[in-house]
């Protein structure tokens, strides 16, 4: 994991460890969808670059808040604002 479950108890402003293990889920989740939209694994970085870190907090903490597929009442959004801005410019583009 590029994200260690500290760093985004951190972020979120956490304590306790009730949902350690939900929250463990959702950063490999964000990791996932992150790796899938640059086109390549976090490991071939030799060092995670600050805005895939960010995008992986900020992903994390929205899947964490808003933990249902439908939201009613209230606008709601794929993806946090940012998100795909942070991590564009790691993308592999093919020709």
């Amino acid at each position: 994991m590029s994200v260690s479950l500290d760093l985004l108890k951190s972020q979120m402003n956490l304590t306790g460890t009730a949902d350690d293990a939900l929250l463990a889920v959702y950063i490999a989740a964000a990791e996932g969808w992150i790796v899938g939209q640059i086109g390549k694994e976090l490991a071939t970085f030799e060092t995670i670059p600050a805005e895939i870190t960010l995008a992986t907090l900020q992903l994390a903490s929205h899947w964490y808040e808003n933990r249902e597929a439908v939201l009613v009442g209230i606008d709601g959004n794929e993806v946090p604002f940012g998100v795909r801005d942070l991590i564009r410019s790691h993308r592999e583009w093919e020709l």
